[in-house]
């Protein structure tokens, strides 16, 4: 074994038991952080009590309206940023927690652990010899447009901070509990909307013939949809375009309308099915409208590009869980969407996914509902999991030919 893979699993074993030494404190943040959660772009008191609690570890600065960005370590060279999202959802608590949020704003997708995790993780490198630069970075606007992760990209916050990879780790009730998931390749999907707007001829109810249906145009437009996506994309890249939002008129029941809309959301893998699909929907659209005698006018409002975790990153990182002692679970892959995506496409990066659990629910509530609430020990996971990322992060920009975890001593 080489002095530098010595170096880096004596770094995981101090690191390990700093993490240790750090996490009641950070599962009293996680608990200050969920009962006072930001509704996107309102962020700044949840960055300012992070950047409290780092105050004797980081230095930050501002980025995206209320984010920020700090380096510790080597503070020349390349270095591995670690992401933690602020916001929270315009969801109504409905959990027995005594630190329950009570402001109408809730933490139902599990980034109060996120931000509590990852303060644990700098506050137990605070002594230790890096290799590389950690950047914490503390991003804004996950939940919500515009994106807090573009605007961070947008801000050259990867070139001025020399970021090789960026790490993410997310909590998710899909993955068995205390098991992390990584994965290389398509991991969320590319999130965009449809917005189609039908114009017709309004009229009475009694004489159609009079005008034209922009009533029967959109609901056969909103009825085709599934098919144009079953002859657009391979069967074998998962791709979807879901209606959930159809209008038309305003209640009479013998009025025609001469306007009707339909919005939509589309989910597409590959970045070829991401055009080819959304101008599918455009021409059948146009087509359909038509033969109703109405016209038809497609837009598509662009949201996150595909999640692709880089292959060898995601294979180092699971190893290093494993030195880690902790459980790998299968990818866990959705068609559901993440900003994070703008940094995959930034530079090669991995997202992870957490498994957790909330205690005493049955079925278990899933990612946005309002009785979503992982236990105190996902804290830990999660800043372990960002652990190995960096890890194996370190391991690809020093140029260590990888070791497989059942190769070296695991972490004791």
């Amino acid at each position: 074994m080489s002095p530098t893979v010595t170096r880096l699993a004596e770094l995981a074993t101090r690191w390990s038991a700093a993490l240790d030494e750090q996490l009641p404190a950070a599962t009293v943040l996680r608990r200050q952080l969920h009962a006072a959660p930001c509704a996107s772009g309102e962020e700044g008191p949840a960055r300012d009590i992070l950047i409290a609690a780092l105050a004797d570890h980081v230095s930050f600065e501002a980025i995206a309206d209320t984010g920020a960005v700090g380096r510790i370590g080597p503070q020349d060279g390349p270095s591995v940023a670690v992401r933690a999202e602020l916001d929270a959802l315009p969801v109504t608590e409905l959990t027995d927690a005594p630190f329950a949020s009570r402001n109408g704003v809730m933490h139902a997708c599990g980034h109060d652990v996120h931000q509590a995790a990852v303060v644990a993780l700098l506050r137990a490198a605070r002594h230790l010899e890096l290799p590389l630069g950690l950047v914490g970075l503390l991003q804004p606007r996950e939940e919500s447009y515009p994106s807090g992760a573009l605007e961070a990209i947008e801000a050259r916050v990867i070139e001025r901070f020399d970021v090789a990879h960026v790490i993410g780790a997310h909590v998710h009730p899909g993955v068995r509990t205390g098991a992390v998931a990584a994965g290389g390749g398509f991991i969320n999907a590319a999130a965009d909307e449809i917005d189609i707007r039908v114009e017709g001829r309004g009229g009475h109810g009694a004489y159609p013939h009079s005008a034209s249906d922009t009533v029967a145009a959109v609901a056969q437009i909103a009825i085709g949809i599934p098919e144009v996506v079953r002859r657009t994309v391979s069967p074998l890249r998962p791709a979807l375009i879901s209606v959930g939002t159809l209008t038309a008129g305003e209640g009479a029941a013998n009025v025609l309308p001469a306007q009707a809309r339909i919005r939509a959301t589309m989910r597409t893998t590959d970045p070829a099915d991401r055009v080819a699909l959304f101008d599918a929907v455009r021409l059948m659209a146009e087509h359909t409208a038509e033969a109703y005698g109405t016209t038809a006018t497609a837009v598509l409002v662009e949201g996150e590009p595909a999640l692709i975790n880089d292959p060898e990153l995601a294979a180092g990182t699971d190893d290093w869980l494993g030195r880690l002692g902790v459980d790998g679970a299968e990818p866990m892959r959705s068609l559901g969407a993440d900003d994070f995506s703008y940094f995959c496409d930034a530079v090669p990066s991995v997202m992870l996914f957490v498994g957790v659990e909330t205690a005493d629910r049955h079925p278990q509530p899933a990612l946005h509902h309002p009785q979503f609430l992982p236990g105190d020990d996902a804290v830990g996971l999660a800043a372990r999991a960002l652990m190995a990322g960096y890890l194996a992060a370190a391991e690809r920009v020093l140029g260590i030919e990888h070791h497989r975890a059942d190769a070296i001593s695991p972490v004791s």
